[in-house]
């Protein structure tokens, strides 16, 4: 091609592995949003699962109680939570720590799966950050799940009262096990190119260009 920039990639597949009560991947996300709007091409968008607890349950203990052994104690548990807390007000995000309930993800990392074979992945995503983190729901909850599922025209009953979705999650998990992922967000471009943590918007802008680049140049 002569006089301009080269082809842009067809689509640009993401994947992307976090667990829904990471505020970082909350971060992260919607730090990643506003690069991809400002992106050219089609980039298409797949949430992997990770647990940050698997042994979590969801018994109504408030996040703050259930993480001050993990932080030192309360006092710098509480200095963590308020820095982020911060940090995510700067992109827009309002993190509620002190109403969030600790909860097993499980069945949330399901119901991503499930909207994912409806075309809403990224807005259940949304809604179960948000619910966490926001509203002070039990995500593990099957009846806050399956009414995030409705409100996005999905019918998740009947589906985790099933088996459906288990062996995937399942297959996420142990496929992040055998990638050594042991912290997210990460974000994985085009099966090849990760990229781990909250970066920057500028940082995520310049990634998909030097990935696009790259693609088209070795075409």
């Amino acid at each position: 091609m002569f006089g301009g920039r080269p082809a842009l990639t067809p689509t640009m597949e993401i994947e992307i592995w976090s667990d829904v009560v990471c505020p970082w991947c909350y971060i992260g996300k919607t730090r990643l949003d506003r690069a991809i709007a400002a992106y050219p091409g089609e980039v298409t968008l797949r949430w992997r699962a990770f647990q940050l607890d698997p042994g979590s349950t969801s018994q109504g203990r408030p996040v703050v109680e259930a993480l001050a052994d993990k932080f030192g104690g309360a006092q710098r548990a509480g200095e963590i939570f308020a820095a982020t807390t911060a940090t995510a007000a700067e992109d827009g995000l309002h993190l509620h720590f002190d109403q969030a309930l600790a909860a097993n993800t499980f069945d949330a990392h399901r119901l991503i799966w499930l909207a994912g074979q409806h075309g809403v992945q990224a807005e259940v995503v949304d809604a179960l950050h948000a619910a966490h983190f926001t509203g002070g729901l039990d995500i593990g909850s099957r009846a806050v799940l399956t009414t995030i599922a409705a409100e996005h025209g999905l019918d998740a009953a009947g589906f985790l009262d099933s088996e459906g979705g288990v062996a995937e999650v399942a297959a996420d998990l142990q496929e992040a096990a055998e990638l050594e992922v042991t912290s997210v967000p990460t974000f994985v471009i085009n099966g090849r190119y990760a990229v781990s943590g909250a970066q920057p918007t500028e940082v995520f802008s310049q990634v998909l260009a030097e990935v696009d680049r790259l693609a088209t140049t070795q075409v």
